[in-house]
C-alpha cells in the first residue's frame, strides 16, 4: 500500500508473476470487499508478468470491470508517476 498524498490518493499494489482467471476472480472478489472499507478514491493496481508469456486481454478487462486498473510489467513506465506521487 501507498499511502495517500497530497496530490494522489491511497494506491493498493499487488504484483502478479502468472495471471491466470482464476487470480483475475481472486483479485476482483478481494477488492470488491476491501473496496468498502478503504477510502473512496483508493485505486488498486494489479502489476502482472509478461516476462515469459503476456496475460490474456480476458484477463485484462475482467480486472478493469473491477475498477482494478492493470499494469503490464513491460509497461510499468506508463504508471510509474500515478504511483509516485
Amino acid at each position: 500500500m501507498i499511502p495517500a498524498s497530497r496530490r494522489a490518493p491511497e494506491r493498493l499494489i499487488r504484483a502478479v508473476n502468472r495471471p491466470s482467471r482464476d487470480l483475475a476472480e481472486s483479485l476482483a472478489f478481494s477488492w470488491v470487499d476491501t473496496k468498502e472499507v478503504r477510502p473512496a478514491e483508493s485505486k488498486f493496481y494489479a502489476l502482472l508478468n509478461d516476462e515469459n508469456r503476456g496475460p490474456s486481454t480476458t484477463i485484462v478487462d475482467a480486472l478493469r470491470n473491477y475498477d482494478i486498473v492493470p499494469v503490464i510489467w513491460s509497461a510499468r513506465d506508463r504508471v510509474r508517476q500515478e504511483l509516485a506521487a
